[in-house]
């Protein structure tokens, strides 16, 4: 802890402000959070491809990824799980400060890390939305095999089955993958964000 004493965050001499003046738009954070299943990555990779097609620089988080590398070290227990959220907020926050539009696709399952995440990142700056596929149809699709592997006992604190997902009560935005599909989804996501990042 005293170590702490010793750290003195260098300040950039280019301010986050000229970072998006060069790149022509606001920087702005949309976190996708849901169940496993219910269509976060989906919708992330065709809405990073939109806001591509559009000019608007930007740059994808994907939870399962970020757990690979930098969050390696973590493991699925509830503090695993907030020390995740935490890291991944970090993250995103320098990417805004580089003048970009992030992406987030994780979990989230905890309110309080997700209204961490909003006070760190600026709640104008944050897109909350809920991919509200129900846990049913996200269990039925099981694309990677995780909620059978938990039923059967193989996979402990997986959200949904043996670990609570709190969801939001304040999303800017719901969309259930299982009543729209990926076009209509994108096409609505992308309206909001370039109405942020364009003003």
């Amino acid at each position: 802890m005293t170590d702490a004493l010793h750290i003195h965050p260098h300040a950039s001499s280019i301010s986050p402000q000229d970072r998006a003046l060069q790149k022509g738009q606001q920087p702005c954070c949309v976190w996708l959070t849901g169940l496993s299943g219910s269509g976060k990555s989906t919708l992330a990779n065709a809405l990073e491809k939109a806001l591509h097609a559009q000019g608007i620089h930007s740059f994808l988080i994907d939870g399962d990824t970020l757990r690979s590398g930098l969050n390696c070290d973590l493991d699925m227990s509830e503090a695993g799980r907030r020390e995740n959220i935490r890291r991944l907020t970090e993250v995103a926050r320098l990417m805004l400060d580089a003048g970009l539009v992030v992406i987030v696709s994780a979990i989230t399952p905890f309110r309080a890390d997700r209204e961490a995440a909003r006070q760190r990142l600026g709640k104008d700056a944050l897109l909350s939305v809920y991919v509200s596929t129900p846990l049913e149809v996200c269990a039925e699709r099981d694309p990677k095999g995780l909620y059978r592997a938990a039923r059967e006992g193989r996979i402990r604190n997986f959200t949904g089955i043996d670990s609570p997902y709190e969801p939001p009560l304040d999303a800017d935005c719901a969309i259930d993958t299982s009543r729209v599909d990926t076009e209509q989804a994108t096409a609505a996501l992308l309206e909001q964000v370039l109405r942020r990042c364009r003003g």
